[in-house]
């Protein structure tokens, strides 16, 4: 973990890259959806109306993504708060450090994730 070697410095560079993409991703959305309301394009019969189409679904997918990362990042920095951070949500053994490192939001530990994609 970087950004000053703590979990909660380290959470909030997480968040604040999370809120910039967000960001970006909101205007290129904004600007997918002006340029189809701006012509008279018809989805169902201009060539290019399935490409705007898929851009802009895609474009939907990488909001919803990122919102969700959001979400995992602020719960996580709760955790932190609460003191609560590094411990399983659901077994309340301690996270393996190796898993937070690859997985900084993770609330759960190896075993209970493992159990919960069954």
């Amino acid at each position: 973990m970087t950004s000053n070697g703590t979990p909660r410095g380290f959470l909030e560079a997480e968040r604040q890259a999370a809120l910039d993409r967000l960001a970006a991703l909101e205007r290129d959305h904004a600007g997918v959806v002006d340029a189809v309301e701006s012509t008279n394009a018809d989805d169902e019969h201009d060539p290019e109306g399935a490409t705007i189409a898929f851009e802009r679904e895609h474009l939907t997918a990488l909001l919803d993504q990122t919102r969700d990362q959001l979400g995992r990042v602020d719960a996580a920095l709760r955790r932190v708060d609460e003191g609560t951070y590094g411990v399983c949500e659901h077994c309340g053994e301690p996270i393996a450090p190796a898993r937070l490192e690859a997985r900084p939001t993770a609330a759960l530990c190896i075993a209970c994730a493992s159990q919960s994609n069954r």
